[in-house]
Parts: C-alpha cells; structure tokens; sequence
C-alpha cells in the first residue's frame, strides 16, 4: 500500500506531539485525522477507517491498551502503540492488548515513518492452499489458524509472524531475519521485540496444554519442529 493513500489515525492526548507527528506524516503523504482520548478514537476509528493507528499508551478515559483490545474485537487494523515509557512491563501491556509494534517518545521522523512503512507493506500475492504443520493449519486468506479443531486468535503481527515460521518450519531462523523479513526493518529494533509476540504466540498455540511447536534456539533465534 502506497503512503500517499494511507489514512493514519493519530491517538495522542498531548496536543503538541499529535500536531508535530500530524505534520510529520503529512510531508510524507498520509491523510491524518487526530483523536485526544480514547472514546474519539473508537468513534473515529469507524467514520475515519484508518490504515493504520497510532495510539498513545498513557490516554485519559479510556487508556491506550483498552482502546487496542477494542479496536481488536471489531477488527485488524494494524496499531503502533507509542509510549513514554522504556519498560519491558509497559510493551509486554499494549503488545498483548493487540498493538503490532511499540515506539518508545521521543523518536525521530524516520524511525517513525520506517514503522509505519512496515505496517503498511502490500503482502506478496498468497494462493488459496492452507499451511499445515502437525495439527496447526494456517490460511491466510481467510485469515485464520487453527490448532486441531481449536481456533487461535492473532494479531496481525503474530500472524504474519507465525506464518513466516511456518513457511520455513524446521528451519532455524535468526532473530536478525525476522527483523528484517517480516518486521521489514532493522536499524531501530530490539530483539526483546520478537521475544514479546513468540511468548504471545505460544502462549496461544499452548492454551489447552498442547505439545509446544514454537521452540527457542538459544543465541540463535526460532524455530518450528516438533
């Protein structure tokens, strides 16, 4: 998908960042409405239907990880959650409520525009046949995993992530690779990133005590087997 058709849903109680980010994806293209709680946000998030959202971790009202479980029951539109806070506990928070990935404030123009690139990258043309490994099947397009007869409910991240590993199951993939695969940048990511939505992915492929399928190579990275 082409920025300059992209429509960018800003999230952001504090007046001067929203303007600055507003003015920063303008230059870029983007069509931006702003929200400065969380209650316009879910409005706006219907009347506005935005490509991608930007959401503010700290919002008045309604907080930042409530407004991305909401935004997650109605839909997969992808978030880049922002927060003023460097801690694992507060990625760890707005990742399991549906964010697809986190920018710590302050950040630069470019970093911002990188992610927002990754989340809006057109996916390569995807045939009908499922992905199947042991009992997880994969569709991607219907969108769906299932875990014998169990559905499994995922972030868009999560799952193009899953799908990515299993496309190369028993394959040892790097955690440089996935930055760079299905991430689709580098420079200003962190590995604790993907350690985030593998836990979260496991936990979910895990959820009535299945046999574990995502495993860790210490050092190294991921890799699906048995």
């Amino acid at each position: 998908m082409s920025s300059h058709a992209a429509r960018v849903l800003i999230v952001e109680d504090d007046e001067a960042i929203a303007e600055v980010v507003q003015r920063m994806l303008r230059i870029d293209g983007y069509k931006t409405e702003i929200a400065a709680d969380g209650a316009i946000a879910l409005t706006l998030a219907s009347s506005f239907d935005p490509d991608v959202v930007i959401l503010d971790l700290g919002l008045p009202q309604i907080d930042g990880t409530e407004v991305a479980r909401r935004l997650r029951e109605t839909g997969d539109v992808p978030i880049l959650m922002l927060t003023a806070r460097d801690a694992t506990e507060a990625k760890v928070e707005g990742l399991d409520a549906g964010a697809d990935d986190y920018l710590v404030k302050p950040f630069e123009r470019e970093e911002l525009l990188a992610r927002l690139r990754a989340l809006l990258r057109r996916r390569p043309p995807r045939g009908t046949a499922s992905l199947t490994f042991e009992d997880l099947v994969l569709n991607a397009d219907r969108y769906e995993v299932l875990r014998g007869d169990r559905r499994v409910d995922l972030t868009q991240r999560e799952f193009e992530l899953l799908e990515y590993l299993m496309r190369n199951h028993r394959v040892v993939i790097s955690r440089q690779q996935l930055l760079e695969d299905v991430w689709g940048y580098d420079p200003f990511a962190d590995t604790n990133t993907i350690e985030v939505f593998v836990s979260n992915i496991r936990r979910k492929l895990e959820a009535e005590g299945e046999p574990r399928l995502l495993h860790t190579v210490r050092g190294i990275g991921y890799v699906l087997r048995v």
